[in-house]
């Protein structure tokens, strides 16, 4: 993926507060509602801390999606936990069709996909649009065909789930580019 492109992408995102006032009283509710019962324990909430690399996360979604309900804000939370190195973007699917078309997911445009950018927008890591815990819990439901809504917030321990699969996958990039040779030498460590 050109890093052009993806800092334009970037560039054109919204922060949280913003993207979620894109929607209507009901979504946001909705929204609000995920984010409020989210929040990181403090051993990860010390471990976003000690992350030293600057790293974008861009979010391709869709404010109506009930799985962007579900998981969005958690990516916020971990983004909150270090604002001076994890900058969280959101962009709509319907609205950036030209990256959304690169990022298919099985033939279809799913949400939400994350990009894990570098600190000048080379992409480090793609990841969407559920991670396993969230399709874990949907296979207990046996939702077949159907998708949440989002109406109602998730168990718990499905959020706590979901929750440490993406810090997992955060970490993991944060730690590509703590050893990536090009930033090493870029920052001289």
């Amino acid at each position: 993926m050109d890093p052009s492109l993806l800092s334009a992408k970037f560039a054109a995102a919204l922060d949280y507060d913003a993207y979620v006032r894109t929607g209507t009283e009901e979504q946001a509710r909705r929204w609000g509602q995920a984010y409020d019962a989210a929040s990181l324990t403090a051993c990860q909430t010390e471990l976003v801390q000690t992350f030293a690399r600057r790293m974008h996360v861009l979010v391709v979604s869709g404010i109506w999606c009930g799985d962007c309900v579900q998981q969005v804000p958690l990516l916020q939370r971990v983004a909150q936990a270090n604002p001076g190195q994890v900058i969280l973007r959101i962009v709509d699917r319907d609205q950036h069709k030209n990256l959304a078309a690169q990022l298919r997911i099985n033939g279809g445009d799913r949400v939400p996909v994350v990009l894990f950018l570098s600190e000048d927008f080379e992409h480090c890591g793609t990841y969407g649009e559920r991670t396993l815990s969230r399709y874990r819990a949907i296979a207990r439901r046996q939702l077949g065909a159907s998708c949440d809504t989002g109406i109602v917030a998730p168990p718990a321990d499905e959020m706590a789930a979901t929750l440490q699969d993406w810090l997992d996958e955060v970490e993991r990039v944060q730690l590509m580019l703590r050893l990536s040779p090009r930033l090493r030498q870029r920052h001289g460590d």
